[in-house]
């Protein structure tokens, strides 16, 4: 089919490959390349449509943004201009991120403006809770870990999305990663629109982001970095609901949205949530590090540091010379975006407290506390010469009846507990925090482990076979010797995990985050399903 962009079009619809439009006579081909195949969204002030680019070869998919202004006043036209000169602009300058569309060109055509960007194929997360259901608190931990580092990114180039929701998150199709889009009510903190004859800038006449998910200074105009990590909170609800913000209701008093007793979530993360979402700028969280620094998990911050595009070898060896600097200027100042190294610090300083407080909670005046035991445990805590230190974690020892019997009772956290040698065959203890925990020779044959998280956790010579792992977390895991023969784990997160001797023969890894390195340490055979999705050993 080829479609027509005049807006006032009757009949849009044609045949493939006609030249001109059978309705209104319009003109098929844009610029004499972008074949126009079918309407993908209209919003406020723009429509997107799905088009080939007949003058390369293959004729490979794209996406048209028709910006298409109110009138055709003057002043109109150019508050349009404006606009669209700045969306193309900023996706110039920040499109060369794995996590954002990039921009192929752009032009104006008989006073329509026009954006040409790669095509982003996959469901957004919207579609995804949709048909999936809502997540659990393991999968929104993971969600914030791949967005995070991307709203980072944004952030240092000055800029902020306004418009960040579930219908603008894809999740790509060939490797499974968050896409940001739709720039199109984008802020650049550095060049401020003009104020027109009414006494209202440009921006008023057009959406400045979804009602519910921009918070009130958004609302007023007055966006900062900040704005973004509120709409990503309202995000976050909706992936633990499944309700967006108008099925919410709202404190009259403080205007706050009311979502607390809705979702089942640990209480710090409901803080860490709280406190994104808090209707007052100044207590909410400043930028996307601070949320990090808060859930303090970091492998996310580690992904963070690793997720921001590279610096000039003479940046780092600079900022590198003026660490401790860069460290004041991070705690004096949060409203500013941290670059990669003080991401790096953050992670250390993390890491450090982390491991001084499970010490000190390891013992008490009188030796080992009551009613738990100590496991010696390498945390990555680097000293001056590289080597990792010792420290001691608090756990505690579970028998499987007074597991199972709990997690029937609804309790979910199992962190840090003595778990070795149990015999849990079969059981359901799907999206189960196990972080850290014990699981040594531990009997998880056919088990239900779905979406559970095992990041730091020791599973060595665990036999976890044909267990479903699907979305498991396993970041920084032990898994030395496993017996891991059919077990699913589609869409796992296996970064960093230690699988030397880990027998995956017949295992489904399809999705799955694993390196090749990783791969090789382990056993396979030619029916393990590799992350590609294909059988066999290579």
């Amino acid at each position: 089919m080829s479609y027509c962009l005049n807006p006032t079009c009757p009949n849009p619809e044609n045949v493939a490959y006609s030249q001109r439009c059978q309705s209104c006579g319009s003109r098929l081909l844009l610029r004499d390349r972008y074949r126009v195949l079918e309407p993908l969204g209209q919003g406020g002030f723009g429509a997107t449509f799905l088009a080939l680019d007949e003058a390369l070869p293959g004729e490979p998919s794209c996406v048209i943004k028709q910006l298409r202004p109110s009138g055709t006043a003057p002043h109109v036209l150019q508050m349009a201009r404006e606009l669209f000169e700045r969306e193309a602009k900023t996706l110039g300058k920040i499109g060369n991120h794995p996590q954002v569309p990039r921009l192929l060109d752009y032009f104006e055509e008989q006073e329509q403006f026009y954006l040409i960007q790669e095509y982003i194929s996959g469901a957004t997360l919207q579609q995804e809770v949709k048909l999936n259901g809502i997540l659990s608190e393991t999968g929104v931990k993971q969600f914030l870990s791949e967005i995070l580092p991307l709203l980072q990114y944004i952030h240092e180039q000055k800029v902020i999305h306004r418009d960040i929701k579930p219908a603008n998150l894809i999740r790509r199709t060939q490797d499974a990663r968050m896409v940001l889009i739709d720039f199109g009510a984008v802020k650049n903190q550095v060049s401020q629109v003009a104020t027109n004859q009414s006494g209202h800038t440009a921006l008023t006449a057009y959406a400045i982001g979804t009602p519910g998910f921009a918070p009130p200074e958004q609302m007023a105009m007055r966006p900062v970095y900040a704005s973004d990590i509120y709409a990503l909170g309202v995000t976050c609800i909706y992936l633990l609901t499944g309700k967006t913000p108008k099925d919410l209701d709202y404190n009259p008093t403080t205007g706050e949205m009311m979502w607390e007793q809705l979702v089942h979530v640990s209480d710090h993360l409901t803080s860490v949530l709280r406190k994104m979402l808090d209707v007052s700028v100044r207590n909410r969280y400043q930028s996307a590090t601070d949320v990090l620094r808060a859930l303090e998990i970091e492998p996310y911050l580690e992904s963070l540091s690793k997720g921001l595009l590279v610096k000039s070898d003479t940046t780092i060896k600079e900022r590198s010379h003026n660490r401790h600097e860069d460290s004041a200027v991070l705690c004096s100042n949060p409203s500013a975006p941290p670059t990669g190294i003080g991401v790096a610090q953050v992670a250390a300083a993390i890491r450090a407290r982390r491991a001084k407080a499970v010490e000190a909670a390891g013992l008490d005046a009188g030796g080992m506390r009551h009613g738990y035991g100590t496991a010696k445990s390498t945390l990555p805590n680097s000293n001056s010469n590289g080597s990792q230190t010792q420290v001691s974690k608090v756990v505690r020892k579970l028998d499987t009846q007074s597991l199972l019997t709990a997690y029937l009772k609804g309790r979910r956290d199992f962190a840090l507990h003595n778990l070795n040698l149990l015999n849990l065959q079969g059981a359901d203890l799907s999206e189960t925090n196990f972080h850290s925990a014990q699981l040594q020779n531990t009997n998880l044959q056919g088990a239900n482990l779905h979406n559970s998280d095992f990041g730091r956790a020791s599973l060595t010579k665990a036999n976890l076979k044909d267990a479903n792992l699907s979305k498991a977390y396993f970041n920084h895991a032990d898994l030395e010797g496993a017996d891991l023969r059919g077990a699913d784990l589609s869409n796992a997160y296996l970064s960093n995990a230690n699988l030397r001797g880990a027998n995956l023969c017949g295992a489904n890894l399809s999705g799955a985050k694993i390196s090749d390195e990783q791969m090789a340490l382990a056993k396979t055979n030619w029916m393990t399903v590799r992350p590609n999705g294909k059988r066999g050993l290579l």
